[in-house]
């Protein structure tokens, strides 16, 4: 067991309690409270402008925070930034890497630079290239590289030094699908060899692949948590859809349920264009007497399905914004301005 390793036995890897950074009179991270269990990926969510890269960069060491505590691997960010900036790997939304060097020789300098032995920092180096698919272009400079090899690259530059704890802010922007998918298998086998993940982003296909659970920010506070399918009961719960044999009997349907008087039933609708009753629902057993109703009644169903919001319409009702792919200018710079040079100091 790896003195990083030791520290982590309270069971949560990362932890924030009342965390502030401002800029000027902006709260940029507001009051943040977070907690990170050891080997899973938490998936924080919010809009463009919501602190999402301060807070990951208050985090890495690479803002002070104004207020509040943190630790990571069981460092604390502010008293012991050099201990925690071994223990932790960051991927941005552009790659840090040197465009002057090979791909292998920024991994073997990064490995070097976390204090691994030069034998090591070369079998790290190899074993990380061909674990990204990038060991035909390993001689080559890494300013040749495609956005996605840079990408891939930077992923691996992040692994390096077997990171206890990764952040991932905002990885894949940019990416093509099937780069997309090769990332997200990484970060799964990572979690799955015991390491963490912060992912932030704004793709919900992403949060749904990775997250076992779930922050919400916005304007520098959490505004949900949970796992996916808690916050998808918290904003709408469940739509319990019936398409009925006839669509005729939509309104008599509708006229049933609205005049049961079946307790906590109300509200339902039709879609006439999909020949659909929908009826809010938030337990299976105003499911089983929504249906018992009907068939008292002696309505012929073709089928029933239920059905939970969408990530993206959770998303919607919390911040009352769309997601998006494109970081906000603030967020670009923030991200520019992260060099490989602070993250290994």
């Amino acid at each position: 067991m790896t003195r990083f390793e030791q520290n982590l036995t309270g069971g949560n890897a990362v932890e924030v309690r009342g965390l502030v950074k401002h800029f000027g009179a902006t709260k940029a991270v507001d009051g943040v409270d977070l907690d990170v269990r050891e080997g899973t990926v938490l998936g924080v969510l919010g809009p463009n402008g919501a602190g999402k890269t301060t807070l990951v960069r208050c985090l890495s060491t690479l803002l002070r925070p104004d207020a509040g505590t943190a630790t990571v691997a069981g460092y604390d960010v502010v008293r012991q930034p050099r201990q925690l900036r071994r223990t932790i790997g960051l991927t941005g939304q552009y790659a840090s890497v040197d465009e002057k060097l090979s791909g292998w020789e920024n991994l073997y300098m990064i490995g070097r630079l976390l204090d691994l032995s030069r034998k090591e920092a070369r079998s790290r180096a190899d074993a990380m290239l061909e674990r990204f698919s990038l060991t035909e272009a390993a001689k080559r400079a890494a300013g040749t590289y495609s956005g996605g090899m840079r990408r891939r690259l930077d992923l691996a530059a992040s692994m390096i030094g077997h990171p206890a704890v990764l952040y991932l802010d905002e990885p894949t922007t940019g990416l093509d699908p099937r780069t997309r998918n090769e990332v997200w298998d990484e970060v799964k086998r990572m979690v799955q060899e015991g390491s963490t993940v912060l992912l932030t982003t704004q793709y919900m296909e992403e949060a749904e692949q990775l997250a076992s659970e779930l922050t919400v920010i916005d304007r520098g506070k959490v505004i949900a948590e949970g796992r996916v399918n808690e916050l998808k009961a918290k904003v709408g719960g469940r739509t319990l859809q019936i398409r009925p044999v006839d669509t005729a009997d939509l309104d008599p349907m509708i006229a049933a349920v609205t005049e049961s008087g079946l307790d906590g039933i109300g509200g339902a609708t039709a879609d006439r264009e999909e020949g659909l009753v929908n009826v809010p629902i938030v337990s299976d057993e105003q499911l089983t007497a929504v249906i018992g109703l009907l068939g008292r009644h002696g309505f012929a169903i073709a089928g029933i399905d239920t059905h939970l919001p969408s990530l993206d319409e959770v998303f919607l009702a919390l911040t009352g914004q769309k997601t998006s792919t494109p970081q906000d200018e603030q967020d670009q710079q923030d991200q520019q301005d992260t060099s490989l040079e602070e993250v290994a100091a």
